[in-house]
């Protein structure tokens, strides 16, 4: 069995949206649907078939969710031992030894992932190059750009 991992927030994330789902999104629709029925031919009337698309997304989510909420492996980075070491749910700040720029990412599991605001999937190139490597190291990264030598400035179990 596939295992998730994930940190609280992460997890905590993933409830609220099933909870949206379930009791908020889910009824709406079903309405949409009964309210489209009522409108008569069913084989020409598009609000139907956007309600049976939007119930087809919306189900398909919810299966996808409890999925994952069944299979999680909770981290709480919080509860780790101190030691300086890149592991999953960390805050590592790196730089790059070429240009000097530094940069923070927290890692965490695929569906917390968010770029723009510096969260990194656990399976992205750059948190395989720094996984289980220490603050001080150095790192090879390879990118679309080449290779990219960065130093582990800082790890932070936030």
């Amino acid at each position: 069995m596939q295992r998730y991992p994930m940190t609280p927030e992460g997890k905590l994330a993933l409830e609220k949206e099933l909870h949206q789902l379930k009791s908020i999104d889910r009824p709406r629709i079903i309405a949409a649907i009964a309210e489209a029925r009522e409108h008569g031919d069913l084989k020409e009337n598009a609000e139907y078939h956007a309600a049976r698309e939007q119930q087809g997304f919306c189900e398909g989510r919810i299966q996808d969710i409890e999925g994952k909420l069944g299979a999680v492996q909770e981290i709480d980075v919080k509860t780790l031992e101190k030691n300086g070491r890149v592991v999953f749910g960390v805050t590592v700040t790196i730089e790059n030894l070429d240009t000097e720029e530094q940069k923070t990412y927290k890692i965490v599991g695929d569906d917390e992932a968010d770029f723009k605001i510096n969260k990194i999937s656990v399976n992205s190139p750059i948190a395989r190059g720094l996984l289980g490597k220490n603050e001080g190291d150095d790192a090879k990264i390879v990118t679309p750009q080449g290779e990219v030598e960065y130093e582990i400035v800082k790890v932070e179990y936030l």
